[in-house]
């Protein structure tokens, strides 16, 4: 399974960014996707998640209301629409799969349960 993920770069605080991560390879029809994003010297944060099959999603109460997980209409390629950036959204961000969709059964944000990773692209929002 590969992941590719292109958007990011640096914006004014307040301004919009999309992230895309195109899914690829075997894949089960249905799957767990989420966004993570990690700043140097501390944890990757899990910030959204959608199960595939259902478009069901999660958030972390960092970017409720602000950022937006979708899919696209066969459900291999995944944006993150983020939205009222501020600087302390800076940082490397991940799109990663969980192929048994388990994560998303628990609605879990934990790096641990996800076994495919998108190569980061980085997000900079300035003042």
């Amino acid at each position: 399974v590969q992941l590719m993920q292109s958007g990011g770069g640096s914006v004014q605080a307040g301004g919009s960014l999309r992230l895309s991560c195109a899914a690829s390879g075997y894949l089960y029809r249905s799957y767990c996707v989420a966004w993570f994003r990690q700043v140097v010297g501390k944890d990757r944060e899990g910030i959204a998640g959608i199960y595939t099959g259902t478009e069901s999603t999660f958030y972390a109460s960092s970017v409720k209301g602000r950022f937006t997980i979708s899919q696209d209409d066969d459900g291999t390629t995944l944006y993150l629409q983020m939205n009222n950036l501020r600087p302390d959204d800076t940082a490397m961000y991940f799109c990663a799969a969980d192929s048994a969709a388990r994560a998303c059964y628990y609605e879990s944000l934990s790096a641990a349960e996800y076994d495919f990773w998108g190569q980061g692209t980085q997000v900079s929002v300035y003042s």
